[in-house]
């Protein structure tokens, strides 16, 4: 057949531009991270029941590491320029939170430090404002304060039991904070360089880092097999194939719509926890998760900005000239 008689090819069904329904393939992507990023909490807590924080922190990077320099994608060249910015992601990203948070659920349940952490979005938000100094919208400035006031009644409840403390939820809420940080600085890195590449490159920093804090750890801590499984599921899932899900996800439907699975970790930490651990659920900390998820959402809302006049037209401007 020549040329000129050849029809266009019809575009495959792959392609997408991020504005229809998500497929089946979606919604298991979703799943897939809400439940290996909702799960780490849970991992967490029965791996600090054998091991010392230090050692669950680097076992949890060293066993994500491993994964993904498995994938092709993540060992994909970065520009050496990129390094010292990757380093830093791994300090705030990686090395400092995943020990705060492994410290602090020495003393909290795993399914306090999952609703808290779902004040990530609202600290993103505020941290992105301070660096821009540029003062946030009405909608933004309401969808932080009603996201700290849940914060706020999360934390409450717990202040005053004897399986919880104020350090363990401080660690938590600086946890969070490093990870509002992390977010701001990790989206131009992606996409100059891709996610995998930049995540398996920041987590071989905090691994170096944590790396000292690990063996330091090893006297203090006892074997036990569910604490080593907890570890590993923490570390594959959670810190490495949860990434490349949601990577996935983002590529196939856009970030904004992507990160609806944010949003469903608190439900799977709490789940996970009361079945699990059996751990108490406080109506006022449920009542406080909504909070925070409400003002994560108001925060991630598009600002509407008043139109006082309208612009002129093309005709108008080539007439001013």
């Amino acid at each position: 057949m020549s040329l000129s008689t050849k029809t266009a090819p019809r575009p495959r069904a792959t392609e997408r531009d991020g504005t229809q329904a998500f497929a089946g393939l979606d919604w298991l992507l979703v799943g897939g991270v809400a439940f290996s990023w909702g799960s780490s909490f849970l991992f967490i807590d029965i791996g600090v029941d054998n091991f010392d924080p230090g050692l669950v922190a680097f076992l949890r990077v060293l066993f994500g590491a491993v994964t993904l320099v498995l994938i092709a994608d993540a060992r994909r060249a970065v520009p050496r320029s990129e390094w010292p910015l990757i380093a830093l992601l791994g300090v705030l990203w990686m090395a400092f939170p995943f020990m705060f948070f492994s410290v602090a659920q020495q003393w909290i349940d795993s399914s306090l430090a999952g609703m808290i952490n779902a004040a990530a979005p609202l600290f993103t938000a505020l941290v992105a404002a301070i660096v821009v100094r540029h003062l946030p919208g009405r909608l933004q400035i309401a969808g932080l304060a009603v996201g700290f006031a849940g914060v706020i009644a999360i934390s409450a409840p717990s202040l005053g039991d004897e399986d919880s403390s104020l350090l363990g939820i401080t660690l938590v809420l600086l946890a969070t904070l490093f990870y509002g940080c992390a977010f701001n600085l990790a989206a131009p890195l992606q996409r100059r360089n891709g996610a995998l590449p930049v995540i398996w490159r920041a987590q071989l920093v905090a691994l170096c880092l944590l790396a000292p804090v690990g063996a330091a750890s090893v006297p203090g801590s006892s074997f036990a097999w569910s604490s080593l499984g907890a570890v590993l599921a923490l570390g594959s899932l959670g810190t490495a194939l949860g990434f490349v899900c949601f990577t996935t996800l983002v590529g196939r439907v856009g970030s904004t719509r992507g990160s609806v699975t944010i949003y469903l970790l608190p439900a799977v930490a709490i789940a996970l926890g009361a079945i699990v651990r059996d751990e108490p659920i406080h109506a006022a900390a449920l009542l406080g998760t909504g909070l925070v998820l409400a003002g994560a959402y108001l925060t991630s809302r598009r600002e509407r900005r008043p139109v006082h006049a309208e612009a002129p037209t093309e005709r108008e401007e080539r007439r001013a000239a």
